[in-house]
């Protein structure tokens, strides 16, 4: 049975970098080949942000407009995980940060719909 797991949060200074790690286990390897992973996150008392998408083919998209260029998404399909990078950081940036799979029979890009995580806590802060 498909289960997420994100690692890599902490605290960082504001301009510093975090590396988050979104793993599949409980699948085969190469199983992102199968899954459309979505980034999310939500910080206390708003709403959850999607922040980006690597579907199934490999392709990345960045959705929030306050990241784009401070954030990439990547993958490493051996090893089911997938990361996203985070450069310039800014205090806005604290939330829990979650990754969700989408299996690629259910939707065609990224969705709420799936398999979700823990979460991550990322705080910048001086």
């Amino acid at each position: 049975q498909l289960q997420l797991a994100e690692s890599g949060g902490g605290l960082a200074q504001p301009g510093g970098s975090l590396r988050l790690s979104c793993g599949l286990s409980g699948v085969s390897a190469f199983s992102l080949d199968y899954y459309h992973i979505g980034w999310f996150r939500q910080a206390p008392g708003k709403e959850r942000e999607r922040i980006s998408c690597m579907d199934a083919n490999g392709t990345p998209t960045i959705y929030l407009d306050s990241v784009r260029g401070r954030f990439t998404v990547s993958r490493d399909s051996a090893k089911n995980t997938v990361y996203l990078q985070m450069n310039s950081l800014r205090p806005e940036d604290t939330a829990t940060y979650y990754c969700a799979a989408t299996h690629l029979t259910i939707a065609t890009m990224c969705s709420t719909n799936g398999v979700w995580g823990q979460g991550t806590q990322v705080t910048v802060s001086s």
